[in-house]
């Protein structure tokens, strides 16, 4: 459940392109995306990691963090996602708030990320969805597609459908782990 390793030093390069400074990672897990941000960020950068329900799962990528020496870049939200993001716009937050975001989350819910998301990364800013290939299904007949996946096919493929069409990104999918969408913020 980890993004593969390539994939980290995709993003990796990908942040140190950017000179991102401000992200935002929609589902943790145990860390290791965070951790691979953290190393690609200057000192003064910082991380908002959002998770309802894998605090437990955090603690034990936690110690690696400190260890890296990399903490303090990460404000670890404990939350729903679409509440923490809503939160973040009622607040006042900047439209342009971050530079980077980072989706590896509840796959049923990625298009309504998307529209939050995309009022929080700031134009030329861009929004990374893993699993955007899921498994090789989003290009496989329905009918050969084990009952146990077919939701899942279906949300990805509304979803990398609405990418394509969306006239505020231009996007990618790139063949690497399980597929990642980058889509950079042009309006």
């Amino acid at each position: 459940m980890n993004v593969p390793p390539d994939e980290g030093l995709l993003l990796s390069l990908l942040l140190k392109i950017m000179n991102a400074k401000r992200t935002l990672e929609i589902g943790v897990f145990t860390g290791y995306s965070l951790l691979t941000t953290a190393f690609a960020l200057p000192a003064d950068s910082q991380i908002v990691a959002i998770d309802p329900d894998h605090r437990e799962a955090y603690e034990v990528g936690l110690p690696f963090i400190q260890k890296a020496g990399v903490e303090h870049k990460i404000n670890f939200i404990q939350s729903d996602a679409l509440s923490a993001l809503h939160g973040m716009q009622s607040n006042g937050e900047s439209a342009e708030m971050f530079d980077f975001v980072f989706v590896d989350a509840d796959k049923p819910n990625y298009i309504k990320y998307h529209e939050q998301v995309i009022k929080l990364v700031k134009v030329g800013g861009v929004i990374a969805y893993d699993n955007t290939l899921y498994r090789g299904f989003v290009a496989s007949p329905e009918k050969e597609v084990p009952e146990q996946f077919q939701v899942g096919r279906k949300v990805i493929r509304d979803l990398n459908t609405l990418l394509a069409s969306d006239p505020r990104v231009e996007i990618s999918l790139v063949p690497i782990g399980d597929g990642l969408t980058l889509c950079r913020r042009i309006v």
